[in-house]
């Protein structure tokens, strides 16, 4: 598909301008909401369900929606050089504004189901970026995997929806959040939870479903920046922590939160050793970022939670950075493998230096923003009352791994000789080194005077996550305590680490070898098996004969009824009626005319017979005082013999009469199971309200005495043209071949 011109045409400035304008709209707004202002906006969006089209900016969403713009601007600056050459960096640009969008909707949304339309956006968003390069079959499948996965928990995610509107009476977010009480001890808060929980771990690539996400780094180098840095993957995040004033607090959110989010952190440091891709090692980080993060939304401790929303902001900064970087070394260089990379520094070396500041950040020295971020880590680690040690354990171990993988992305790449890479390195242009630069920078700035971020973006934040007032302190030095001996042994641990690497990643990839099946791998092998569950569902279902599909949809359709009758009851109360001699006569002329359609062997005595059964019907239809019915009844039966006959007398017979049990037991099942709907829906009382209100509105609106006509001409006048239609398309159809039949004729 062709992009229009006037996209092809547009400058990189234009696609600059709408993130730098967002994010300087959320800047001017920063100072209001940090002094407690909430901002928000609803109009009446469905309202027969209670649904309303309501956006609302408080500390959470503002912190959120400030890293998507901000880092949104940077990413477009440095694609707009980096894209510059590539065919279709046009959809590359419409594909990461509407990404973007759908991230602002998202995490500014003040209702569930909008939530959820923008939380489906941007899966949908996400899948065309992952799978840009759609003419590589890896691009294919990585895009096809997030959007299955992720795709899976937006389906749990709106049950979860309507079971909370179900619980709570309302979708406003800040009413649900308001009744949190309630829905902890309402009968649906398991569900509820399992549910809300199984979208955000999908989104948020937890374990198991955790190997999404480092496939989807086959998308190029902004793509995975922004989505795995700051946006995509952390809408699970957002959603926990939007959700913690209402799900927070049960034993079951704290060990599920905790099990999973440590389990997560853990694994992947171990996994990101084990990478030799620059960017697939990130990838891997990203992802224990993200269990971290899960691990401290389970607490309910101020100072956990803070950890949690500085760390948000250290990670996107230094993740985001690092990631265009990689890109400008793949650039560079034309390998991102740290086995071949060496000596960088010196033809690269505003990249070593920046690479440097983000990855200091990344490992938590002293005096950057990460430094805070790891501190108060483990101080919301040691608050955690019901299990601190485990806590701790895991993010000491997750940390110091983290520290390692830092250490290589900054020695392997710059120091030591020069290695035989396909490029002569060469630095990257401006336009791709001031973007990583400024937001490693920011690392830098924060960590030395934490108080700009502290008031005004982590404490609103704590305080929206929470519902409770909260009192928020950054700060670089926290004295001779705890936290600081766990963060020295972090970093000693982490050298160890890296000293013993070479050995490290090779006894990492024997266990990879010898283990049984990869998460990768079940995944095809689940794939697999649907594949050849629906291939043999086929081949029944979809064979090409008619009266298969007959036979199942009837099949279907008595197994339903009888379900259902089963389930709720049925009347005991099914005495044979008082019965003219006349009724009892047509009644005779339907069984007799279905007996001999059903054992005949001739088509056109089974078209007469089942003539005789549709002549029968009508005289029912004239017995009971429905003359109109009765005639129409008539003359549709005495057509469809003459037209069928006529064909049928083409054919050939059928082959000699055999009784077909299955058929006679699906048809006499079908026939039983609505004879018993029939018997209850008249024997139980009647609501007249639709007749009362025809007979009311049929005349004074539709002006019309015949109640029938007006409901077939007015009220039903759309369903009418559509039936009008269909039998014009036939009768087109039917006259276009027989133009072709006679052309054809010599």
């Amino acid at each position: 598909m062709t992009t229009p011109f006037a996209i092809r045409a547009a400058t990189p400035a234009l696609w600059l301008l709408p993130p730098a304008a967002i994010t300087l709209v959320l800047l001017g707004l920063l100072p209001a909401v940090a002094d407690g202002a909430v901002f928000r906006v609803a109009a009446a969006w469905v309202p027969s369900l209670g649904i309303n089209l309501s956006f609302k900016l408080d500390g959470l969403s503002l912190t959120f929606a400030l890293l998507i713009g901000g880092i949104g601007t940077l990413v477009t600056a440095y694609s707009a050089k980096y894209m510059a050459k590539h065919a279709d960096r046009a959809r590359f640009f419409v594909l990461l504004l509407a990404f973007m969008f759908s991230m602002l909707g998202l995490v500014l949304a003040d209702n569930l189901v909008v939530l959820f339309v923008f939380w489906e956006l941007t899966t949908i968003t996400s899948y065309l970026l992952i799978g840009f390069d759609h003419a590589d079959a890896k691009a294919r499948r990585s895009a096809l995997q997030a959007i299955l996965l992720t795709g899976i928990g937006g389906l749990a995610l709106l049950a979860g929806i309507i079971l909370i509107g179900t619980a709570a009476g309302t979708y406003e977010l800040s009413e649900i959040r308001a009744q949190g009480d309630v829905i902890r001890t309402h009968a649906l808060y398991v569900p509820i939870l399992l549910l809300v929980l199984l979208g955000a771990f999908t989104k948020s690539a937890q374990v198991p479903f955790h190997f999404w996400l480092p496939n989807a780094m086959a998308a190029p180098t902004p793509i995975s920046a922004y989505l795995h840095s700051a946006t995509m993957v952390k809408a699970g995040i957002y959603l926990l922590a939007r959700m913690h004033p209402t799900l927070a607090g049960t034993d079951l959110w704290i060990w599920t939160l905790t099990i999973f989010g440590a389990v997560t952190a853990v694994v992947a440091s171990l996994l990101a050793l084990r990478q030799t891709d620059l960017k697939l090692m990130l990838a891997y980080t990203t992802v224990m970022a993200l269990g971290t993060l899960t691990m401290f939304l389970g607490a309910e401790a101020t100072v956990a939670i803070a950890a949690a929303v500085t760390f948000l902001i250290v990670h996107s900064f230094y993740k985001a950075a690092l990631f265009l970087l990689i890109g400008n070394i793949d650039h560079g260089t034309g390998t991102r493998d740290v086995r071949r990379l060496r000596g960088l520094r010196q033809a690269m070396p505003i990249t070593a230096a920046t690479t440097a500041l983000a990855a200091f950040s990344m490992a938590g020295f002293p005096p950057f923003l990460g430094f805070i971020g790891k501190e108060l880590k483990y101080e919301g680690a040691l608050a955690i009352a019901s299990e601190p040690l485990f806590v701790a354990a895991a993010v000491v171990t997750a940390n110091a791994l983290m520290v390692a993988v830092a250490g290589i992305l900054v020695i392997k790449p710059f120091f030591g000789p020069a290695g035989t890479l396909p490029k002569t390195p060469h630095e990257a242009p401006v336009q791709q080194w001031i973007c990583p630069a400024i937001l490693a920078a920011l690392g830098l700035l924060f960590g030395l005077a934490p108080g700009l971020i502290g008031q005004s973006l982590v404490q609103p934040a704590v305080t929206a996550i929470l519902g409770r007032p909260e009192t928020v302190k950054l700060a670089l030095w926290h004295g001779i305590n705890v936290p600081l001996a766990l963060s020295i042994l972090t970093l000693a641990a982490g050298a160890l680490v890296y000293f013993f690497y070479g050995r490290l990643r090779a006894g990492l990839a024997t266990l990879e070898a010898r283990q049984p099946l990869t998460a990768d791998e079940i995944w095809d092998r689940l794939l697999a098996g649907l594949r050849w569950a629906a291939a043999q569902q086929t081949s029944v279902l979809q064979n090409g004969r008619l009266r298969t599909y007959l036979l199942t949809v009837f099949a279907t359709v008595a197994l339903a009824l009888a379900a259902t009758f089963i389930a709720r009851g049925v009347e005991n109360d099914l005495s044979w009626p008082r019965l003219h001699l006349a009724e009892w006569g047509a009644a005779a002329l339907i069984v007799a005319g279905a007996v001999i359609t059903a054992i005949t062997h001739s088509r056109l005595t089974a078209i007469c017979a089942l003539g005789v059964v549709g002549v029968g019907t009508a005289l029912v239809f004239l017995m009971f005082g429905a003359p109109d019915v009765a005639i129409t009844q008539l003359l549709i039966e005495t057509l469809v013999v003459v037209l069928v006959a006529a064909v049928m007398l083409r054919l050939p017979e059928l082959p000699a009469a055999r009784l077909r049990p299955v058929r006679l037991a699906v048809s006499a099942a079908l026939g039983t199971v609505f004879a018993i709907a029939l018997a209850g829906s008249v024997r139980g009382p009647q609501d007249s309200a639709i007749t009362d209100y025809y007979e009311a509105k049929s005349l004074t609106e539709a002006f019309g005495q015949n109640i029938v006509n007006v409901i077939l001409v007015d009220f039903r006048a759309l369903d009418t043209f559509g039936e009008i239609a269909v039998v014009a398309i036939a009768a087109i159809g039917a006259y276009a071949l027989m133009r072709t039949r006679s052309a054809a004729r010599p």
